[in-house]
């Protein structure tokens, strides 16, 4: 005989008391407020110390427009990079069975293991003045440490499992049966690709391309080693910003920071933004997919 305990339509599991509701809820909204909005607020706060005046001020030198725009420049060579590296080994992972699968899996995840200042100084070790193929490099007139190539590498090396790791767990969910129907039918390679896997992970990859872009124009460390820190030249805004701060102009420092940190929150709602059309659009498919027969 078995007895049946009546919680009155309650799950034991959730039935804390409310004291305890409150101090968790209180808790987690006291560590945002601390450690996330506190800290933004102080950077707006801060840059307009000086009013508007001050704050344009700021975006008016040329070292400034300068190190925006090496910033875009490096996003833009960098993100690319990235997202063809990314769905190529994502494809790859998720799709085909090769010697060294397991090891490129683990590779990808080797810039999240290993600090920027050490992908940086990887890169110093191989292109500067004494590294490996720094003579041959001077000999031939190529600079790539303190200039722009070495910029973007290091840049590349930092973010590149972003739109690989994004990509990964969703195109292994989607198996391989929708592509195999389209070759069956005829379809190409590249008309497989453009017309069945793109659109199943067109919203995953906006999603790894928009974090990628925020790490990308982001990045301090290995950027900080391989630039040279060469006023007007080499300097991304986050240098800029350490330069700023170093040499006590802290408004015009928080005022540059501010660009970054209206990239984070743009990163956020777009991420958002993202992640509910892809939950829309999962909905959708199971609203539309047949029910499976039931057999007796």
């Amino acid at each position: 005989m078995s007895s049946t305990v009546h919680t009155g339509g309650r799950n034991p599991a959730h039935a804390e008391p409310a004291v305890v509701r409150w101090i968790l809820l209180g808790l987690a909204l006291g560590f945002i407020f601390l450690f996330l909005l506190l800290p933004l607020a102080a950077v707006f706060v801060e840059a307009f110390r000086k009013g508007w005046g001050g704050y344009l001020a700021a975006f008016a030198e040329p070292e400034a427009l300068s190190a925006i725009q090496l910033t875009l420049i490096t996003a833009l060579i960098a993100v690319p990079c990235n997202l063809v590296f990314g769905v190529a080994a994502a494809w790859a992972i998720a799709k085909f069975d090769f010697p060294g699968k397991s090891a490129l899996t683990t590779l990808i995840d080797l810039p999240f293991s290993v600090s920027p200042v050490v992908a940086g100084l990887v890169y110093v070790l191989m292109f500067g003045a004494h590294g490996w193929f720094g003579p041959w490099l001077m000999a031939h007139d190529i600079k790539i440490i303190f200039a722009l190539p070495g910029m973007v590498l290091a840049t590349t090396f930092v973010t590149f499992p972003f739109v690989a790791r994004e990509l990964l767990p969703l195109m292994q969910s989607q198996g391989t049966d929708e592509e195999q129907a389209s070759i069956v039918l005829g379809a190409s390679g590249w008309q497989t690709f453009w017309h069945v896997t793109l659109p199943n992970i067109r919203w995953g990859l906006l999603y790894g391309v928009i974090l990628c872009n925020a790490r990308a124009m982001g990045e301090f460390g290995a950027v900080s080693v391989v630039s040279g820190h060469i006023r007007g030249q080499t300097n991304t805004v986050p240098l800029h910003i350490e330069i700023l701060y170093n040499e006590y102009q802290s408004v015009a420092a928080f005022a540059v920071a501010t660009l970054l940190t209206l990239l984070a929150l743009v990163t956020l709602v777009v991420k958002s933004l993202v992640e509910w059309q892809f939950e829309r659009q999962q909905q959708a498919a199971q609203r539309l997919s047949p029910e499976r027969p039931h057999h007796n």
